[in-house]
């Protein structure tokens, strides 16, 4: 049975999807029901040196004012804090809370659990070669979420 393209980006979006609605099920299982897409991505990105909502909107590819609204959010719920610079006392540098590492840590495991899944699903040599024949279509590297239009979505959305 042929597919056309549109089925193949809807089927990899659906694996996308899968796997990230069932990891927010699971971190809300385990008592981080407040968890979003987002805001993983985001403290990702404030992790890797985004520590300003002006760095943050142009590393996720959204507005200051998302970016904002984003880390109001990450700060009310303990993921991230604003603390004066050192080197320049009129200004707040993001950093993630030791909470919000242990969330992102968390989550790290829980995909690698629902990796397991998929693997008891199809085999160890199906998914590995799924994987392999991926890795040659988009390449090895992984997405970069500070590519402009990544993810057309507001940040806010899901707050």
């Amino acid at each position: 049975m042929s597919r056309s393209g549109a089925d193949l980006a809807l089927l990899l979006l659906g694996g996308f999807r899968a796997l990230v609605d069932a990891a927010i099920d699971e971190l809300a299982r385990r008592g981080h029901e407040d968890v979003r897409p987002v805001h993983d991505f985001a403290m990702r990105a404030i992790a890797a040196g985004a520590d300003s909502a002006s760095a943050l909107g142009r590393h996720l590819s959204v507005t200051k004012q998302s970016a904002a609204r984003t880390i109001a959010v990450l700060q009310d719920r303990g993921y991230v804090t604003s603390e004066t610079d050192p080197r320049d006392a009129r200004r707040k540098r993001l950093q993630v809370t030791p909470l919000g590492f242990a969330v992102m840590r968390e989550g790290e495991a829980i995909f690698d659990e629902l990796r397991e899944r998929w693997q008891q699903q199809i085999g160890a040599a199906e998914l590995a070669t799924l994987e392999k024949h991926l890795t040659a279509l988009v390449g090895a590297r992984p997405v970069r979420f500070d590519t402009p239009g990544w993810n057309a979505r507001d940040l806010s959305e899901g707050l």
